[in-house]
């Protein structure tokens, strides 16, 4: 059995306010301080990562439940599901000898601590006023909440840091 690996979800009330962004910004961030990150990303829309003309993409439009896809660089998994997956089964999935936390993208109504990204010009509800699993809000404005800190939200070393002393994750300088 493999070690528990912390988790933080990255959410926001919609779409384009910043979440992958910010969640690229943080990985090399915290990989300069010596942690391995895991991501979990939720999709509103049927994607697909591999293309028409791909030996895959054939495997799987031929029918395939299942298709691994590897090289000497890396392997994917691809899995057609008939429902949409809940985040315990996903974060089953992941092989947490590679990683030391999980940030997790959307899956802004699941029971895991999170960051939400606020961007007040975007006239969108704050979650943390109805979510207590919001532990911090990253925003790029002034906002009046006493609750949780407001941490800024062009400052990735400041939300790095943050991310640290909350999940108590050691670190070692790179």
């Amino acid at each position: 059995m493999h070690k528990s690996l912390p988790i933080i979800g990255i959410c926001a009330a919609g779409s384009n306010a910043g979440k992958t962004t910010l969640i690229t910004q943080l990985i090399p961030e915290l990989a300069k301080l010596g942690l391995r990150v895991s991501v979990i990303k939720h999709a509103h829309h049927q994607f697909d990562i591999d293309h028409k003309g791909k030996d895959s993409y054939q495997i799987r439009e031929a029918g395939a439940v299942q298709t691994l896809i590897a090289s000497n660089k890396r392997w994917a998994l691809m899995t057609e599901l008939a429902q949409e997956p809940d985040l315990a089964d996903l974060l089953a999935k992941l092989d947490n000898r590679y990683a030391d936390l999980v940030l997790v993208e959307g899956f802004k109504q699941a029971d895991i601590p999170k960051i939400e990204v606020h961007r007040p010009s975007l006239n969108m509800p704050l979650l943390a006023l109805q979510d207590a699993n919001i532990v911090a809000v990253a925003s790029d404005a002034k906002l009046n909440l006493t609750r949780i800190p407001i941490l800024d939200l062009n400052n990735i070393a400041a939300i790095a840091a943050f991310l640290i002393t909350y999940l108590s994750l050691p670190t070692q300088s790179a």
